[in-house]
């Protein structure tokens, strides 16, 4: 089975779950904020965001994958402000060498293998890479993901 989240504006990430009465998982709302910076400086930029996945019934195992966003790739990933574009990706770990998205295009999904009955936290890991975008328009960037969480 699977159930659909929406991982909407990577600057201001929410997830929004479709109501159904057969759901025995959620997801919390998450937000991954990037925050004010300057593409002057520093060689990236990086904040993290927390997936809950809650069941009501115990499960053996479940996955969790994530959309490329409206680039339609997963390398890079990108945000846009009009017409503007800043290049971001979202990782499965702190060495951001795991790109999380569906298993296409040298991305990885979550795979939590475990059995889960209640709550369990899952880390998304945020970057912009500052030294090849030095030409970065200012403005509010923003992306939208859908993340799938299949059991």
């Amino acid at each position: 089975m699977k159930k659909v989240m929406f991982l909407a504006a990577v600057l201001l990430l929410n997830m929004l779950w479709p109501s159904t009465a057969s759901a025995l998982c959620s997801v919390n709302n998450a937000s991954l904020a990037f925050g004010s910076f300057s593409p002057l400086t520093g060689n990236t930029v990086d904040s993290t965001a927390t997936i809950t996945v809650t069941c009501a019934l115990q499960l053996s195992s479940y996955t969790i994958a994530l959309s490329p966003g409206g680039s339609g790739t997963y390398n890079p990933r990108r945000m846009t402000s009009g017409g503007n574009t800043l290049e971001y990706n979202l990782y499965t770990s702190a060495g951001y060498s795991q790109i999380w998205g569906d298993g296409t295009g040298g991305s990885v999904i979550v795979d939590a293998g475990s059995t889960l009955l209640g709550s369990r936290n899952h880390t998304i890991y945020g970057r912009i890479p500052l030294s090849t975008q030095r030409s970065a328009m200012i403005g509010s960037y923003s992306d939208s993901i859908t993340v799938t969480v299949a059991y």
